[in-house]
C-alpha cells in the first residue's frame, strides 16, 4: 500500500494568534517573547520581522539592534495553548493516526484513504483557516522525513506535493542543513568537505561518511536519498517535565535561589499532578554568569510528584554543586523517567497519603482561584528583596 504522509506546521504560531487579538500587528515586524531588559529571547518572529534576519531563540536585546520599529508582545501561553489543543482536535477527527510533535506541528498518516493526500491536506489547511484564522503549512510524502522538509520549503501558507518515487530529487538542490541530524557542527563538517547540498551528502562515499560522522555517516547518506521508514506513532510517552529560569540580574543569595526553586518545584508538583504523572529522577540545571551550563540528577526510591520531594532532592542536587556566594544566571529543576502515579504501599510511614490529601486539596484551591491563591511562606519575597 502507498503510504501517505502529511506534515503540518501552524505559520509563526504565537504571532498569528496575537494578529487574531490585535489586527493592526498585521504586516509588520514584532517578536513574541521578552523585553530586552530582563534577558528575554524571541519565542517567536512575524515574517515581517524574520526578513531582517530574526530569529527564534535569539535575545531580544539582538533582534531590536536588527529592526529599530520592532514590536515585542509578551508571551500568552495559556492562550495559545488553547488554539492548538482546538487544531489538533479537527486533525484527529479528520485522519485515523494523528502524531502531534510540538504545539504547533504534527504528522498525518492518511495510507488507508480514498483521496490523495493532497486533497485532504488542502481541505485542512482550508478548514483550519475558516474556523480559527490560522495560516498553516503542509508537506506530503510518501514518509515523515520528506513531508517535513516539504512542508518547510512551501512556508508560509504553502502546500508542497513530493510524488513517490521523486523523494531524492526533491531533496538534491535543498541546502544541507534541513535535513534532520545536520546541525551546526555537521554542517560545518560538510562544509570543509564542500558538501551543502543535501544531494552532495547523498552521493559522498560509505568511507568518507564514517570519517566524518562515524557510525551515523551511512544513516545520513540514507536520509539524505529521501530513506525513512518510521511509522506515524498515534502518541508519545513523555519522559521528563520541567521548569527553568533565566534571572534579569544575576543571583548569588541563597535565600533568593531558594526561593525560586521551591517556586519551580511547586510548578512542575502541580502540573505532573494534574496530568497523573510521577518520575523516578529529579534534575536540576545551572548556568553561571559565563554560560558555562552543567546539569544534576538523582533517583529516587519511589517516583514522586509531590512538592516537597522534588525540592528536597534538587535542593541537595544544588548545594552539592554550588559554592556560597557563587552567582547564577540560570536555575532549572525537571522530573524524568515518568510513568503512572505507582508508589509501594509502606504500613510504617503513612505520611505520603497525608501528603497526596493534602496536596490534592491545595490543587483544587489553585484551580479555582489561581496559583498565586496558596503559597509557602518560604516562597515569599521579603520586603526590599529585587525580583528574580
Amino acid at each position: 500500500m502507498k503510504r501517505k504522509i502529511l506534515h503540518v506546521d501552524l505559520d509563526a504560531f504565537f504571532c498569528s494568534v496575537e494578529v487574531l487579538r490585535q489586527p493592526d500587528l498585521e504586516g509588520k515586524p514584532f517578536i513574541v517573547g521578552g523585553g530586552p531588559g530582563s534577558r528575554g529571547v524571541v519565542a517567536s518572529a512575524s515574517y515581517a520581522a524574520r526578513k531582517f534576519g530574526i530569529h527564534s531563540a535569539m535575545p531580544t536585546a539582538i533582534a531590536l539592534r536588527k529592526c529599530a520599529d520592532l514590536v515585542i508582545v509578551s508571551s500568552r501561553h495559556g492562550e495559545y495553548s488553547e488554539y492548538s489543543q482546538k487544531v489538533m482536535s479537527l486533525l484527529k477527527a479528520s485522519a485515523p493516526i494523528v502524531e502531534p510533535i510540538s504545539i504547533d506541528e504534527a504528522f498525518l498518516d492518511v495510507s488507508d484513504a480514498v483521496e490523495s493526500g493532497e486533497s485532504i491536506a488542502r481541505q485542512l489547511q482550508r478548514q483550519i483557516t475558516d474556523q480559527f484564522q490560522l495560516p498553516t503549512s503542509w508537506g506530503v510524502a510518501t514518509n515523515k522525513l520528506v513531508a517535513k522538509i516539504a512542508c518547510e520549503v512551501g512556508k508560509p501558507k504553502g502546500l508542497v506535493v513530493v510524488p513517490e518515487g521523486k523523494e531524492t530529487e526533491f531533496l538534491a538542490p535543498l541546502p544541507v542543513e534541513l535535513l534532520w541530524g545536520i546541525g551546526p557542527k555537521a554542517k560545518e563538517k560538510l562544509k570543509e568537505s564542500k558538501v551543502t547540498t543535501i544531494g552532495a551528502l547523498a552521493q559522498l562515499p560509505e568511507q568518507k561518511l564514517r570519517i566524518l560522522f562515524g557510525e551515523r555517516g551511512p544513516e545520513l547518506a540514507a536520509r539524505a536519498r529521501g530513506i525513512d521508514h518510521r511509522p506515524v506513532a498515534v502518541s508519545h510517552t513523555r519522559r521528563s517535565i520541567s521548569s527553568e529560569r533565566t534571572f534579569r540580574e544575576d543571583i548569588g543569595e541563597e535565600t533568593q535561589l531558594r526561593r525560586v526553586m521551591l517556586g519551580m518545584c511547586e510548578e512542575l508538583g502541580g502540573r505532573l499532578r494534574k496530568e497523573e504523572l510521577a518520575g523516578s529522577t529529579i534534575r536540576i540545571k545551572i548556568r553561571w554568569p559565563d554560560f558555562e551550563t552543567i546539569t544534576r540528577q538523582a533517583r529516587v526510591e519511589q517516583p514522586t510528584n509531590q512538592d516537597r520531594e522534588i525540592f528536597q532532592v534538587a535542593w541537595d542536587l544544588f548545594k552539592a554543586t554550588w559554592k556560597v556566594g557563587r552567582k547564577v544566571r540560570l536555575l532549572g529543576v525537571g522530573v524524568a523517567d515518568l510513568g503512572g502515579q505507582v508508589r509501594q504501599l509502606d504500613l510504617f510511614d503513612p505520611s505520603w497519603q497525608q501528603d497526596d490529601r493534602l496536596m490534592e486539596a491545595i490543587d483544587q484551591i489553585r484551580n479555582k482561584y489561581g496559583r498565586q491563591a496558596l503559597r509557602r511562606a518560604s516562597s515569599l519575597k521579603k520586603k526590599g528583596q529585587p525580583g528574580s
